[in-house]
């Protein structure tokens, strides 16, 4: 409100372009960048793949791309059902937010292990906070960590 910002663009038609718009899509891209910036971030190990083959870049090009797509799929689902039930989860500093990184959910999924003994299995270490996680992001989730999915218990 209290300063400027000098965007130039092609964009000539200001009815269907209004500087409002203009720079709120530009703002977007910043999204779009902490996306590429997890897909180069060392955890990721993309930096150990050795591919020779032109068919072999575009192929790992697009399995980067489609992880992008779920992770940032997943994190929206994740705030958007955080949004709507006013919860929250813990951050890295233990402190409430209802908007996590998808990152660090991840983190915190860490330690679970799925244990079978004489055919039963059983999802060891989810904590509450982590079956809230799981249950809002929907009844897919629950089913891989073998959480009921009855509705009450299982949000979509």
């Amino acid at each position: 409100q209290r300063s400027r910002f000098i965007l130039a663009t092609n964009q000539l038609d200001a009815t269907q372009w209004p500087a409002a718009k203009l720079l709120q899509e530009y703002k977007q891209q910043q999204k779009v960048e902490r996306g590429f910036r997890f897909l180069k971030d060392p955890l990721f190990f993309t930096s150990s793949v050795f591919v020779k083959k032109p068919q072999r870049v575009e192929a790992l090009a697009l399995i980067m791309a489609l992880t992008l797509l779920v992770y940032t799929l997943a994190e929206r689902k994740l705030r958007h059902n955080l949004d709507q039930q006013q919860l929250t989860v813990l951050d890295q500093r233990r402190r409430p937010t209802a908007k996590p990184t998808f990152r660090w959910i991840l983190q915190k999924f860490q330690g679970i292990h799925l244990v079978a003994i004489n055919g039963l299995k059983q999802m060891t270490n989810l904590t509450d906070e982590r079956q809230l996680i799981i249950r809002l992001l929907g009844p897919p989730t629950c089913r891989y960590y073998l959480l009921s999915d009855s509705p009450p218990t299982c949000g979509t």
